[in-house]
C-alpha cells in the first residue's frame, strides 16, 4: 500500500494525524490558523530534507528523527517524526514553549 497521494507524478506527504493535530489545537485555539497554514503546506510538500523542509519552514529544526516546527513565532512547537523516504510525518504532540523546554518530547528522537 502507498503511502502518498499523487498529484501530477508527484509524491506527497501524508500527515498522520490531521485529526489529532487539530485535537491537541483545541487546548490551544490560538494555534487552529497556524497549524491548518502548517497541515495545508506540509500535506502538498515534496521534502526530501531538512534543507528542502526549511524553504517552507525556515526555522524547523531537526534532532534525529523529530523534525519541530515553531508555531506562532516560537510560543508554541509542533513536535513530529519525519520518514523522508516514505514521506511520510507523524504529529506527535502541540507544546507550549515552557513544556518544550522539559526536554519530554526527546523520547521520540
Amino acid at each position: 500500500m502507498r503511502c502518498c497521494w499523487h498529484f501530477a507524478n508527484i509524491e506527497v506527504w501524508h500527515v498522520v494525524s490531521k485529526r489529532g493535530l487539530f485535537i491537541q489545537a483545541r487546548k490551544h485555539p490560538e494555534t487552529i490558523g497556524a497549524l491548518d497554514h502548517w497541515y495545508r503546506v506540509a500535506r502538498k510538500a515534496a521534502w526530501e530534507g531538512l534543507h528542502q523542509v526549511r524553504l517552507d519552514f525556515p526555522s524547523a529544526d531537526q534532532v534525529g528523527a523529530v523534525l519541530i516546527f515553531n508555531v506562532l513565532g516560537g510560543r508554541y512547537r509542533l513536535i513530529t517524526t519525519a520518514v523522508y523516504r516514505k514521506h511520510r510525518i507523524y504529529v506527535k504532540s502541540l507544546l507550549t514553549h515552557r513544556e518544550y523546554d522539559r526536554k519530554e518530547w526527546m523520547k521520540w528522537v
